[in-house]
């Protein structure tokens, strides 16, 4: 028995002993309760990791349709402002078109009227000058008062054919 005299022998001796004292004292329902502690507590980590988590998918696929939505809308609102924005450029182009025609057909008619004005001008301009040119002729050929009866006459014609 050779052995007895080895350190290794009674240190496991020794650790048996230290064992049994420790199933005596209970420890070991110390031990298993507290893994057991710990067991149920990770157990309820990952029950709630696991609903945490869920719920963060739902939220997650929530804010996406709500993107996917709010994107769609965008668009809509885009291509909706496009559209107004065309109507309002035609319509812009058809009110400067009509203005632009008012314009033209104002200056046309003052452009008329100025052609009018001008002639009624020449034809009182001649007709001045042909009565001072009258009165001129005949007060050198004809003197007394068949001159002033001549010229009075010849005068009310003039103004009769130019009114």
């Amino acid at each position: 028995m050779h052995f007895f005299y080895e350190a290794e022998f009674w240190v496991g001796v020794a650790f048996l002993i230290f064992l049994s004292l420790l199933w005596r004292l209970g420890a070991h329902r110390s031990i298993l309760a507290s893994l057991d502690a710990r067991r149920a507590t990770v157990h309820d980590e990952l029950a709630e990791a696991r609903r945490l988590k869920s719920e963060a998918q739902k939220l997650l696929a929530h804010y996406q349709k709500k993107q996917r939505e709010a994107e769609t809308e965008a668009a809509t609102i885009v291509a909706q402002a496009k559209i107004e924005a065309e109507e309002i450029a035609a319509e812009a182009k058809t009110r400067m078109e009509e203005f632009v025609a008012r314009r033209t057909k104002m200056a046309g008619m003052k452009i008329a009227q100025a052609e009018r004005q001008a002639v009624a001008d020449v034809r009182a301009a001649a007709a001045d000058a042909a009565v001072r040119a009258s009165e001129t002729i005949l007060s050198e050929t004809v003197k007394g008062k068949t001159a002033d009866d001549l010229l009075a006459s010849a005068i009310r014609d003039v103004k009769a054919r130019l009114d």
